[in-house]
C-alpha cells in the first residue's frame, strides 16, 4: 500500500498545477464570490442547508469544491495528501479570502491529524474512493470523524462506470474491469490527465480499486452508520466516453444514446447516530 500511495502521490503532485491552470477546473471564476464548482452546484439540492456547519472534505485536491463549501457557510477543513495539490488549493482560498484549514495526510491517517468525532459533515467528491485499496477502513475513518448526528455525503463515480472499458469503438459497454474490490490494485500506465492541458508528465503509473455499490455501503453499517439517502445518476461530470457523450449546460456528461444502460455516478448519505 505504501508504494501504491508513493505513486499515486507523485502522479497527483505532477499533475495539480496543471489542473490549476485548466479551462475544466476554472480557477478564474472563482474570482465571483457567487461562483461555486460544477460538482458542489450538483449536489447543492442534495447537501440542503450547510450553513454553520462544521465540515471536512476528503480527498480535496486542489480545493474548488472545498472553496465552494465555505461559500454555502460552512466551516471547512480539507484534506489530502499531496502538497501540490495544497498548495494549489491554499493559493485559491488566499485569493478568495477564505479562511480554509488545509492538513496533508493521506485518508486513513485522517485520524490522527484530525479532531475525532468533531465533524457535522464529512464530505467526499467524485473521483476519491478509487484511490483506497481498503473500503472498510475509510468507512471506519468516517464514522470516526463524524460527531454523533453527523452525516456523511459522497458523490462518486459508480463501481459499474469504472468497470467500463471505455476504449472500446462499437456500441457494447462491456464490463472489462473489476467490480468487486480486489486485494491487488489495477495499474495503470497514462501520459496525460483529465483536462485539456500541453504539459508533459513524468509520473504516469498509478494504482487503483474499484469497490462495489454494497461493499460501500456495508463497510458503513458495520460502522454503525445509519443510510439515508443512495441516489443513482445518469450523469457525472467529466467526458467518460469520448464521442458517445453530451454534456448539458452544467457541465454534466451523459451517454448520448441509450443512456438508461448505465449508472454513472450516485450519491450517498449516512448518518451516525
Amino acid at each position: 500500500m505504501d508504494d501504491s500511495f508513493r505513486l499515486n502521490r507523485a502522479q497527483w503532485d505532477e499533475r495539480a498545477p496543471a489542473h490549476a491552470a485548466s479551462r475544466g477546473y476554472n480557477l478564474q471564476g472563482f474570482d465571483d464570490p457567487e461562483h461555486l464548482s460544477d460538482v458542489v452546484r450538483f449536489d447543492r439540492p442534495r447537501l440542503g442547508d450547510v450553513r454553520g456547519l462544521r465540515a471536512v472534505h476528503l480527498q480535496c485536491h486542489i480545493g474548488t469544491d472545498t472553496l465552494s463549501l465555505h461559500r454555502l457557510g460552512a466551516h471547512v477543513t480539507g484534506l489530502d495528501f499531496s502538497p501540490v495539490s495544497l498548495a494549489e488549493a491554499r493559493a485559491l482560498a488566499g485569493r478568495a479570502g477564505a479562511d480554509i484549514d488545509y492538513v496533508e495526510s493521506d485518508l486513513y491517517g485522517a485520524p490522527g491529524v484530525l479532531e475525532a468525532g468533531a465533524f457535522d459533515l464529512v464530505y467526499t467528491g467524485v473521483g476519491a474512493l478509487c484511490w483506497l485499496p481498503d473500503i472498510r477502513r475509510w468507512a471506519g475513518v468516517v464514522a470516526t470523524l463524524l460527531r454523533p448526528g453527523g452525516r456523511l455525503f459522497i458523490r462518486e463515480g459508480h463501481p459499474v462506470l469504472w468497470a467500463i472499458d471505455e476504449t472500446r469503438k462499437d456500441d457494447l459497454l462491456v464490463l472489462s474491469f473489476p467490480y468487486f474490490e480486489t486485494p491487488e490494485p489495477l495499474v495503470w500506465e497514462e501520459a496525460g490527465t483529465y483536462v485539456d492541458t500541453t504539459a508533459q508528465f513524468q509520473h504516469n503509473v498509478t494504482h487503483s480499486w474499484n469497490h462495489g455499490l454494497g461493499e460501500i455501503v456495508s463497510a458503513l453499517l458495520a460502522e454503525g452508520l445509519q443510510l439515508t439517502m443512495l441516489e443513482e445518476h445518469d450523469s457525472c461530470p467529466w467526458d467518460f466516453y469520448p464521442g458517445r457523450t453530451v454534456e448539458d449546460a452544467e457541465g454534466e456528461h451523459r451517454l448520448a444514446e441509450g443512456r438508461a444502460r448505465l449508472p454513472l455516478t450516485y450519491t450517498l448519505q449516512a448518518r451516525k447516530p
